[in-house]
Parts: C-alpha cells; structure tokens; sequence
C-alpha cells in the first residue's frame, strides 16, 4: 500500500514534464495510473471478504515508535475506490476542460498530490501519518482552490479554506493525541481493538470534542460549513473531486473510522445527530435559494455531508448501512453533477440557473446524463440515491435521540433536495434560455466520460442494489461497527419509507412550481442572515488578527534588539517561574555548614567586579574587572577539581584582556542611552532572571531522578576510548559530532574573516 500512495507523489512530480511532451493526451496519460490502482484495489475485495483487513507497517521513526502503517479494511477499501476511480475520470476531465492553459502541467502536479494525500490518509493506520496526511491535504486543496491565483476571490477562498481547515487540524491533532495516550497506542487497528480501555478513560470528553472540531471544520459542518461554497472559485475539475470523494469526506471518514470507539457515547451522539441535523437543513436551505450552478451544487454538498454525520449520531445498524449507501451515492451523482455543470458553463460561458435553459436541443448527451444524476439526487427510482433515501427515512424512524426533530429536519430537507434536483434538471433540459455568452455545444468526449460512467453506474446500482452489497456495502458497513448482513433491494413494497418518499417528492413539487417566485426572496433573506452569520464572524476574527497582528509588530517588534530581550526574558521568567513555584516550590539548601570561607571570597569577588563594571565609566577599569571576573571562574574551576578547565579559562581571560587593552583607545566613549526608569526596570528585570537561574540550578541540584553520569565516563573513558584525560575523551569521543559541529562553525567564521580580509583592498570600478 506504501507503494499504491507514494506512486501519486512521484508522479506528481514528473506530471509537468509529462503534460511538456504530450500536451494533448496528458490527461489521459496521468489517468492510468490512478486507474490502475483503482483496479488494484478492486482485486483486493475477494481477499478481504476472507481476513476482513490488512495490516502493512514500515519503521519511520523507531527511536520514537512511529510507523508508517497502512490499514486496509472494508471502509478504507470504499474510500481509496473512490478516491482513485473518481481520480482518474477527473484526470481525464481536466485535460479537456483546461485544454491550453498555461498552468496545467502544475494542475496535474497538484491534484495528483492531492488525490495521493487524501489516499494516505485513508489507507494510515498510525494517528501522526494521518495527521500528516490530513495537513496536505489542506495545503493541496489551498493550492487547487487558489489554482487562478490572478482572481482575488479565488485567492481568498482558498485562504479560508486553509485557515478553517488548518486550524481544525491544529484542534485535531490534540485529540489525535489523547487517544494515543488514552488507548496507549498510535496505531489505529490496535485502538479499534480496545474500544473499552478508551471509554473508561478520564480524557475521553476532551478527546471526542477535539477530533470532532478537526472533523467537523474539514468536513464543512455547521458552523463551519460557509467555506465550502466559497471554494468554488476552483476549476470545475477541482470542485468535482472535491465534493464527491475526496477533501470534504475526509472528516466523515474520521468519524466514521472511530466510530466503533465512541459509538453509545451520549455526548458523541448528541453532538453528531444536532450538528448533522443543522448542517443537512442549511445546505438544503441555501441550494434551493442559490442560482449559480456550482453554488446549488456546493450547497447540496453541504447537505449530504449533514446527512452523513446525522446518520452516524443515529448510530443503528439501518443508519450505517444507509450512511454507506448514501456516501456512494453521493459521490456518484455528485461527481457527474460537477462535470456536467462544468460542460455547460465550458460550452455557454453562463452558471446562472435563471439564463440557462433548453440543453436537450443543444447538448442533448448532457441533458440525459444531467437528468439520470438529478434523479439520484432527488432520491428518485431507480436509481441508487433512491435505496439510499428509503434507507435514510428508515434509519430516522428508528432514531432514539431527538427523534421527532430529526424527522421533521429530514422531511423538509427531503423536500429541499428533491426541489433542488427539480429545478436543476427542468429549468437546464426543458427550461428557456435567455441571452448567453455563447451558443452552447456539447462537449467532447473526454468530459462526457466521467459524468456518463458515474450516472450509468448510479444507474445499475439502483436496478440491482445487491449487487454492490455483495461485498463493499458489507465490508464498510462492518468496520464502522455494524453487524448483520446488508440486504438492499429497490423495491420493498408499500411501507412507511416509501410513503415518506412520496410525501417528499410531493411537496418538492410544490417548491419547484414556486422556486421563480420564491428564489429571489429567500436569497434576500439568507443574505441578510449573512451578515450575523458564521462567515460574517470569520472575516470579523480575520480582522482582529490583522489589528492585533498590527498592534504586537508596533509594540513589541519595533525594531529595538533591547525590547525583544526585554521580552523574551520576562516570558521566560514568567512562565518558567511559575513553572517552577507550582511543581517544585523553593527550597534553599543551608549554606552556614557547607559554604567554606575562601569559596564565599571568590564568589564576593565576582559579584563586586561585576558590580564595578556596570557602573564603572572608565573603559579600562572595566577591562581590568572582566579580567578579574574571569580569573574568578577560573579559581571556582580549580576548587572544584577541574584544573584543565582553570588553565584553559585563564587562557583565554589573558588573551581576552591583552586584545581588549589593545583596541581599547579605538572604542568610543561610553553614552548613555537609558533614563534612570528604564535603568532600573532592567535592573530588576535582570536580578529577576537570575534569581531564576539560581533557583533553577538549586531545584536541579536537590532533585536527581537518575544516576549521575560522571561514573559512566570514568568507568569508560580509558577503556573503550583510549584516553586518561576524561574531558578531552568527552569532547572528540562522545561528544564527537557536537565537536565536529563546534569545529565546522569556526571553520565558516574563519573562512568569513579571510574572505572580508581578501577583499578589502577589492574597489568597484
């Protein structure tokens, strides 16, 4: 499986240089490979109905006990099939779509990077190479999103779409790492297999509330949601793989993974149905008020993305087998829904719903394949969204958490849908088109693909629904913790569900008669809502961070080397102080019986030169104590039985001061730059610092959790590295790349010297 994810990257990379040498075929070129791995993970399904996984792990970072580990189960096998099948047909989608531009080559090198992330994220069985994965993620799609960098708007979707998603990533990685902690595991095969040990334990709140803000931001969930509509300033091919398979399900995906774990939770239950809920009912909202073709569309995302996360806060064994029929319903229709609707704006140049109109005279191919789509989306037999509708309607009737909200949220968003879908296909097949761009033209073969396998496939699905149970409904309806066997079939006689149903296509009839009318008032009144809305608050918090950006870099990096000291010490004092206080507390050792007279005269002799230098104006008396300062260190090496330290130090002090007399009468005068306040607040600021220094050192000194060292090197030194000094074995034997490292930086600043020295006589001409 390593292989099957980092294949993407690398080609990737070659991407540009394939697109350079064969501009016309490159889509298609770059499509094989994710169509073959689609089939390799195809032939995997016979093996897995038999061990149920697969389990592949390679040492990353040992020392750490990281993996790079790869779990292959019935709902990572439904995820990385889609990822790879929708892949390759979005592939070949572009090349047609993007035809000339300038910047395809770099457009294949992304999505490619893109479709290899989402595929490692689904396939990682160890939390910090998912998490790895779930960050590129956001930055690939924030590269895909912000593709037209020239446009502005394009530019800020894509930030906002890698602020909301980042940040969430940021929340997520926290909770990723209580799990760890809780499950005493990263690998996820391992925590799937102990769900007890993790309930039980008293992180499990935190937990749970961090992966669902990761999930829920990446996922466009309430109130994260206002994102994902926005992300449609990307190209059509982008917004097809993102919608249908990849970035958005990323977060169900997530949910759905850790499902089993949490799964009876009350907190996890509640919090996915009332999200799910709210999320279903706004995107449903917000696409029947829309008019822009790719808007409709994102926000009929948003409501099936609701739907998802609502059926797996159901948790019943019908509200998973219908989230996984819905999540392949979904990305079928929905990825032909994108293409079409890049086709037709492609061939008119116009997204206003209102201005389009009568397809099935000028793109009659795209009209068939838009209605067989818009039916899976309305829930309309036969095809697959309608097994999916009917087992959504029955997995609500069997809800046991806010039941009857439930029911009345999804009956009005049955409805919305279903009106969506109306609208869309009447109003582009049958409507009339007013004045357009262009005089529309059906497209070329290679983005009619994509849509035409995608709905044929919705299509069969729907008249033999047993046949994709047989084995992928079943394998990914096991992993998200579901027992029994799936039986699915489009037609179950006259029961409740289908009564539902009826009564949603009903009053969906009713919305579609009146969307003319209604359409522009009910985008009047969203857009009023706006503006106390979720994404009104984003660009307020945005804001915020720019002013607060603009007071920190006014007040706090001005420019002044000494304010940024001052800073950072007073961070450091504070919060390692504290620190300290509140764990260790402050224990001075007594000094009447230990301190010997002649170690208390050296240490007087440094604090007065030191004292001397500080408020000394004469330059070579100042000279004359850092001597004697230093000539101290020596004394306190030589008591304390390091005589080659002692010696080297008073080497080096002798040296120091000869150079310092020496350049002495070049220096310039002492100035005075401070105000006697300023003086004293670095006084004190700096008797602060050291104060913690000293109780540092003392806290070190009175707690020893292991043995000391020094027994080891003396133990060793001589025989295992030849040498009866001990400090000179630390520095070239154990120590022996920090030396190295030591010897290489003086050797750089030594070449800097010589090479200013050789090119100081060098004049311009």
């Amino acid at each position: 499986m390593i292989y099957a994810v980092f294949s993407g990257f690398v080609l990737a990379l070659l991407a540009p240089w394939v697109h350079a040498a064969n501009p016309r075929y490159s889509g298609g070129l770059l499509a094989l490979l994710p169509a073959l791995l689609f089939a390799w993970f195809a032939s995997l399904l016979p093996q897995l109905g038999e061990n149920g996984v697969l389990l592949q792990s390679w040492p990353w970072m040992p020392g750490l006990a990281i993996e790079l580990s790869f779990l292959l189960d019935g709902l990572s096998l439904l995820f990385a099939l889609l990822i790879t099948g929708i892949g390759a047909l979005v592939l070949l989608y572009a090349g047609a779509y993007l035809s000339g531009h300038e910047y395809l080559g770099r457009f294949y090198a992304i999505l490619l990077s893109f479709m290899a992330a989402m595929l490692g994220l689904v396939l990682s069985d160890n939390l910090i190479s998912l998490f790895v994965f779930w960050e590129l993620t956001s930055i690939t799609s924030y590269l895909l999103i912000g593709f037209n960098h020239q446009d502005a708007d394009a530019r800020r979707a894509a930030l906002q779409g890698l602020l909301v998603t980042a940040g969430g990533g940021l929340v997520l990685m926290a909770g990723l790492v209580l799990l760890a902690i809780a499950g005493d595991s990263y690998r996820l095969s391992e925590l799937l297999a102990e769900p007890a040990l993790i309930r039980q334990s008293p992180l499990l709140a935190g937990m749970m509330l961090c992966i669902l803000v990761g999930a829920f931001t990446k996922s466009a969930q309430f109130p994260f949601h206002f994102w994902l509509p926005n992300a449609m300033a990307a190209p059509t091919p982008v917004s097809a793989y993102l919608h249908s398979a990849t970035m958005v399900k990323a977060g169900i995906y997530l949910m759905a993974r850790l499902n089993p774990v949490f799964a009876g939770e009350a907190l996890w239950s509640l919090l996915l149905s009332a999200v799910g809920a709210m999320t279903m009912l706004t995107g449903a909202w917000l696409a029947y008020s829309a008019c822009s073709l790719k808007k409709v569309l994102a926000y009929s995302t948003v409501m099936a993305l609701g739907t998802l996360t609502l059926l797996l806060g159901i948790g019943s064994q019908a509200a998973l087998t219908a989230f996984v029929c819905f999540l392949l319903a979904h990305a079928l229709y929905k990825g032909a829904l994108f293409m079409l609707a890049g086709s037709i704006d492609h061939a008119s140049g116009c997204k206003d719903l209102r201005i389009l109109g009568g397809l099935r005279k000028t793109m009659p191919v795209t009209a068939v394949l838009l209605v067989l789509a818009c039916l899976s989306l309305a829930g309309l037999p036969p095809l697959f969204g309608f097994v999916a509708k009917e087992l959504l309607f029955e997995a609500v009737l069997s809800a046991s958490l806010l039941a009857d909200l439930l029911f009345m949220v999804v009956m009005i968003s049955a409805m919305l849908t279903a009106a969506v879908a109306g609208v869309f296909a009447w109003q582009l097949v049958w409507g009339q088109a007013g004045d357009l761009p262009r005089q529309p033209h059906e497209a070329p073969p290679a983005m009619l693909a994509g849509p035409l396998l995608l709905a044929v496939m919705s299509l069969l699905f729907g008249l033999w629904p047993q046949w994709p149970a047989a084995m992928l409904v079943q394998q990914a309806l096991a992993a998200t913790g579901a027992q029994g066997d799936v039986k699915l079939a489009l037609w179950h006689g006259f029961n409740l569900p289908l009564l539902l149903s009826l009564i949603s296509v009903a009053g969906a009839l009713i919305l579609i008669n009146r969307w003319p009318v209604w359409q522009a008032r009910l985008a009047l009144v969203s857009g009023r809502l706006a503006r106390f809305g979720p994404q009104a608050g984003y660009f307020h918090w945005l804001n915020g961070l720019v002013l607060f950006a603009a007071w920190q870099t006014r007040v706090l990096q001005n420019g002044k080397t000494g304010n940024y000291m001052l800073v950072l010490i007073l961070t450091a004092v504070g919060l390692t102080g504290y620190t300290l206080l509140s764990q260790q507390g402050i224990s001075l050792p007594d000094f009447s019986s230990s301190v010997r007279f002649y170690e208390l005269t050296v240490a007087m002799l440094m604090l007065l030169s030191v004292a001397y230098v500080i408020g000394t104006r004469s330059r070579l008396g100042a000279v004359a104590m850092m001597g004697v300062l230093g000539f101290s260190v020596a004394l306190v090496f030589i008591l304390f039985s390091a005589p080659d330290l002692g010696i080297t130090q008073v080497l080096v002090e002798t040296l120091t001061v000869i150079l310092l007399v020496l350049v002495l009468f070049r220096l310039p005068g002492f100035s005075q730059y401070s105000s006697r306040s300023e003086i004293v607040r670095d006084a004190v600021v700096a008797l602060a610092f050291g104060s913690l220094m000293m109780l540092l050192m003392l806290a070190a000194l009175d707690v020893r959790y292991f043995e000391s060292i020094s027994r080891f090197y003396v133990e060793n030194s001589y025989t295992q590295a030849h040498g009866k000094n001990i400090v000179n074995v630390i520095l070239v034997d154990f120590r022996a790349l920090d030396t190295l490292g030591e010897i290489f930086v003086l050797g750089i600043a030594a070449l800097g010297v010589f090479s200013m020295l050789k090119l100081q006589g060098v004049r311009k001409p």
